[in-house]
Order: structure tokens, then C-alpha cells, then sequence
């Protein structure tokens, strides 16, 4: 019992109190040099009017959208080689994870230069194929397909997921689909992919709320641009927060992004009775 004493401490003091303390705060009128005001649910309802927040929202629902199906395709394409790569799996996948131990914020610094509409790499290779080039972050019509190739980019966690789902895929299932004459397409979509339905939401989920929580790509790469196009639903939270000084409404942002995180979770968790299968047939 005195073990757990300094994890539960640090939870009440570091989790628990911050968060009691952003509720409050969430229900006041506080900016910097004055003190808080209660103001019930005045921000929520300022919120529902601001159209700065529905366009953030807008931002952040679009990059989830394009940058969690693109992280997880990756990852489950990367994991199916790793799981043929014989003996030199373990090279390949250390080179697979390393995109996840660079700070986000040189790899920020190293999309950026890929980006860049005159030197990149991206757009020298494009032009040696003799493809049209293009604005990447730097037009609002491209932005977020730029943003969803640079998260697909760090899929090293979410595939090591997968290859340890995949090495425990019963090797009998393959050897019944083969003398039922199934080919390797089939196989995969009858026998690999049901079973990894379980690992497909757990990296679902976590990309989802990863997803909705993007803020390092706007604050090193875009400040929000171009035209708002980035100005997700965090970085709107910091500019209120430390731009704009008001920490209640920035404290209310803060719950309503919880409560959506929370929404959405659900709706996976509800729809998951449909697609996810478990061992012995139950889902």
C-alpha cells in the first residue's frame, strides 16, 4: 500500500488538481491581470458563436480524416514486409521505429525543407520524372494532404503494433486457406486482417485522440496558415491561452476537446461490436 503512495500522490498533484483547477477555470472570465469571474457556461455559448472554433474544429476533423487512414495503411504495409523479412527483421525494423526518436521538432524543421516549393526534395524528384510540382503547406488546397504524408511518415510505433498482432496470427488458418486454394490477397483479407481487427482499433483510437491533440505542425510549420487552413483546435487553445491571455476560454476549449475525444471514442467503441473479432468468435 505505501508503495503506490507516490503514484497516486503524483497523479493528484500533476493530473487530478490541474485538471479540477481548468474546469473551474473553464466556467470564468480570466485573463491575464485580473481575477477569475465565475461566468457559468457563458464560454461554451461565446464558443458556439466563434467562427474561429467551428473552423478549427473543421481543420482538425479534416486532418484526422486524411492523416490517421494514411498512418495506419503505412504502418499495417510496413508491418506485413517486417513479418517476411526473415533474419534481418530486426534491422529493418529498428529502421522502420528511428522517424519516431527524432523530436518533432527537427522533423518539423526537416519537412519543411522537403517541402519548400523551390529546393525541396520533393519537388526535385517530382520534376526529375517530369511530374508538375507542388505548393505542399504553402496553399491551403494542399496543405492538409502535406500534413497526412508527414504523419504516415512516422508509423514506426503503430507498426511495431501490428507485426506483434501479426506473429500471433495461428499459423493453421494459412495452411486451411491455402487447401481451400486461397491466394495471398485472399489470405490476407480472410485470415490476417479479422484477426488483426483488435490491433486495428487500439491503433485507431490512439491515432484518433493523437490526431485531434496536432499542434506541433501548426506552431513550427504553418503559425495556422495558409488562411487559417492548420489552425487546429490545440493551436487555437494556445493563441487564446498565451497569446490572447484569456484562460477561460481557453480552459473551455480545453473541456470541449475532451468531450469530443471522448465522443468519438465511443462511436469507435460502439461500431467496433460490427468489425472487430476476437478469439473464439466473440466480439
Amino acid at each position: 500500500m505505501a508503495l503506490a503512495v507516490p503514484a497516486v500522490a503524483g497523479y493528484l498533484v500533476f493530473t487530478a488538481a490541474p485538471m479540477a483547477a481548468s474546469l473551474y477555470f473553464s466556467l470564468t472570465d480570466w485573463t491575464i491581470g485580473s481575477s477569475p469571474a465565475f461566468v457559468g457556461l457563458d464560454n461554451v455559448r461565446e464558443m458556439l458563436a466563434d467562427a474561429q472554433f467551428h473552423k478549427a474544429l473543421r481543420a482538425t476533423g479534416l486532418y484526422v480524416l486524411l492523416a490517421v487512414p494514411a498512418s495506419l495503411v503505412s504502418a499495417l504495409f510496413a508491418a506485413l514486409l517486417l513479418n517476411r523479412a526473415g533474419r534481418s527483421e530486426g534491422a529493418y525494423r529498428t529502421l522502420f521505429y528511428l522517424p519516431v526518436l527524432v523530436p518533432p521538432v527537427a522533423s518539423s524543421v526537416l519537412w519543411l525543407w522537403m517541402f519548400n516549393p523551390d529546393l525541396g526534395l520533393l519537388n526535385t524528384a517530382l520534376r526529375a520524372v517530369g511530374l508538375p510540382s507542388s505548393s505542399w503547406i504553402y496553399a491551403e488546397s494542399s496543405v492538409m494532404p502535406s500534413l497526412a504524408l508527414m504523419a504516415a511518415w512516422g508509423f514506426g510505433n503503430t507498426a511495431i503494433i501490428f507485426l506483434a498482432g501479426l506473429k500471433g496470427v495461428p499459423r493453421e488458418l494459412y495452411e486451411a486457406a491455402q487447401c481451400d486454394g486461397a491466394g495471398a490477397f485472399r489470405q490476407f483479407w480472410s485470415v490476417t486482417l479479422p484477426q488483426l481487427t483488435p490491433i486495428v482499433l487500439f491503433n485507431l483510437v490512439m491515432g484518433m485522440i493523437a490526431g485531434l491533440q496536432v499542434f506541433d505542425q501548426a506552431y513550427i510549420m504553418t503559425n495556422g496558415g495558409p488562411n487559417g487552413a492548420t489552425n487546429f483546435i490545440v493551436f487555437y487553445l494556445y493563441n487564446k491561452a498565451f497569446k490572447s491571455g484569456d484562460f477561460g476560454y481557453a480552459s473551455a476549449l480545453a473541456w470541449v476537446l475532451f468531450l469530443v475525444i471522448l465522443l468519438v471514442t465511443l462511436v469507435i467503441f460502439r461500431s467496433a461490436r460490427r468489425w472487430v473479432f476476437y478469439e473464439g468468435g466473440k466480439r
